[in-house]
């Protein structure tokens, strides 16, 4: 849905609450993870929406840091999956191992079963091992010897995939790109926050024996989604939404030519579903209990940079889809 339902309006205390536990949660993020502010912001969204996050770096950007440390926050069971080309479905979801003893079949579920899963350089994995992986994801269960097991609630994937190599990858099909509520692509540190991190290296902050205590409950996150889902979200703002998403399948109409003839495919009613989802839990992570407008400037970008499919000449021209998206920003005119 993408407005709120009617009578569902937030009270202010648990706006106040709300508040607090994110408070809570940033400042014990923050003492860990140096800089990396629009990172945290996409964690937060994504831990507070249930949608999944597929971030897109070079390695040694603190993508690891960062969720473990979302993790340790919120007091969430966490895995890592190490994605390589002999990874197998079952490897992720889990199996059945025969125990001779007891001459019965024991169920071993696999490292998907965790609120807050690291899937890293998802595109080292094939085809088949990828699809498992979104299955799990869009389900929120998985299927081992006939029996279904669902899977922790709350449930967050955070995919990475490491732009400079290419080789023994596997490229992830658009129509699973879609199944993320995001993309962010994150940038090197500041020399002032890599000096940062040398010291607190040093100063033994990075230990495993370093973990911050949880600052917030697996039913205060909980709590924080069933308050995210009821943010107000105005008509106007829903026309605003659409209309930006319409205006990314008939580009030829509304922006320049040039820029209209780099896209090949435009967003699917998915990117309208993650704005309505993602611009309320920025709403709520700035406190408001309504959406604005400038919430959906400020997730453009994450939304829809994997839903705009762009053809051979942007790539040979090296045209960003950031470039795109923000034509289509000043093409459609903000309520």
């Amino acid at each position: 849905m993408l407005q709120a339902e009617a009578g569902a309006r937030i009270d202010p205390g648990e706006l106040r609450a709300a508040g607090d536990a994110l408070d809570s949660i940033t400042r014990s993020f923050e003492n860990k993870v140096v800089g990396q502010a629009r990172l945290r912001e996409t964690l937060l969204i994504g831990l507070v929406t249930g949608g999944h996050i597929l971030l897109e770096s070079v390695p040694g950007l603190a993508k690891t840091t960062a969720a473990q440390t979302l993790a340790d926050c919120v007091d969430a069971a966490f895995h890592r999956i190490q994605c390589t080309p002999d990874l197998l479905p079952s490897d992720i979801v889990g199996t059945q191992i025969y125990d001779a003893a007891k001459g019965t079949f024991v169920t071993q579920l696999g490292p998907v079963h965790a609120n807050i899963v690291l899937l890293d350089e998802i595109n080292r994995s094939s085809a088949k091992t990828q699809s498992a992986m979104l299955e799990s994801m869009q389900e929120r269960q998985t299927s081992i010897g006939g029996q279904v097991y669902a899977l922790p609630d709350p449930f967050l994937v955070l995919a990475t995939q490491n732009p400079i190599e290419q080789e023994g990858t596997y490229q992830l099909p658009e129509a699973q790109m879609d199944r993320f509520l995001l993309k962010d692509v994150l940038d090197y540190p500041t020399p002032a926050e890599e000096a940062e991190v040398l010291r607190r290296i040093d100063a033994g902050v990075y230990r495993a024996d370093a973990r911050p205590a949880a600052v917030a409950s697996l039913d205060e996150v909980l709590t924080l989604q069933d308050v995210a889902r009821r943010i107000y979200l105005d008509p106007a703002v829903v026309r605003y939404v659409v209309g930006l998403v319409y205006v990314t399948r008939h580009p030829g109409q509304y922006i320049d030519p040039r820029l209209a003839g780099f896209i090949e495919f435009g967003a699917s009613p998915r990117a309208s579903i993650a704005f309505s989802q993602a611009t309320r839990a920025l709403a709520l992570l700035n406190g408001r209990d309504h959406v604005l407008p400038e919430d959906v400037k400020a997730l453009a970008h994450r939304v829809l940079r994997h839903r705009i499919i762009l053809g051979f000449e942007a790539v040979a021209e090296q045209v960003p889809v950031e470039t795109i998206i923000d034509a289509i920003l000043g093409s459609v005119q903000t309520p």
